[in-house]
């Protein structure tokens, strides 16, 4: 539990090396490598049942992580993962019992069920459900690595003041005409180099992670 008693807001990632993402329709989630956006970022409600420390995880939408009662396949025993709204009288099907494993936790659902990550051919790659390891092959399927993103934050902060700390003393022009949410720095260069121009591209994905492109123009 101590996994979660320290932020407000974690990813959540998976034995494939994805995050757990909420899908953009509010209502599926699935698995992806891309862990910039608040479709990654998961904010932690904790609460108490009978002495048992349990979780509810809400996206970006409002709506909240359940463990269904719909079969993924019909046939198979991995049920559905959703996000959903509040239900008065089902709260149960939103809560998640936290079990460490080591450096990493099993978030058990209300059926016994734990929330896992698929990996193989469609519809199975990048599906998450509950289900139980049948095998010792599946066993690290349920196991999730945690992060906080308030950790992200700060090396982002970091990242970006080292940036404009070095640029501070040079002269910089933005292109105005970007659409997407990206900025691009044109720096003139030093007199010894002032046929070289150097072009920093920095992008911020909303809610997201900085990255920054360097590139010299003769």
């Amino acid at each position: 539990m101590e996994f979660f008693t320290k932020t407000n807001v974690v990813r959540l990632r998976s034995h494939l090396d994805k995050y757990l993402v909420a899908d953009a329709d509010g209502n599926r989630v699935h698995q992806s490598r891309k862990a910039y956006g608040r479709g990654a970022w998961w904010t932690v409600e904790e609460i108490t049942d009978g002495g048992t420390k349990k979780v509810r995880l809400r996206s970006y939408h409002g709506r909240y992580l359940t463990a269904s009662e719909a079969p993924f396949l019909l046939g198979m025993t991995g049920k559905k993962v959703l996000q959903t709204e509040l239900e008065p009288g089902a709260d149960f099907k939103h809560e998640w019992e936290v079990i460490r494993d080591g450096f990493q936790v099993r978030l058990k659902c209300w059926s016994g069920r734990f929330l896992r990550a698929n990996g193989g051919t469609p519809p199975w790659r990048n599906a998450v459900t509950v289900d139980e390891p049948h095998s010792s092959a599946t066993k690290d399927w349920v196991l999730w690595d945690v992060e906080t993103v308030e950790a992200v934050e700060e090396l982002v902060d970091e990242l970006c003041e080292s940036v404009v700390s070095s640029l501070a003393s040079d002269d910089v022009s933005v292109d105005s005409e970007t659409a997407s949410p990206m900025s691009v720095f044109a720096l003139n260069s030093s007199p010894a180099r002032r046929n070289s121009k150097l072009m920093l591209q920095v992008r911020f994905d909303f809610f997201g992670l900085w990255t920054f492109r360097f590139a010299i123009f003769a």
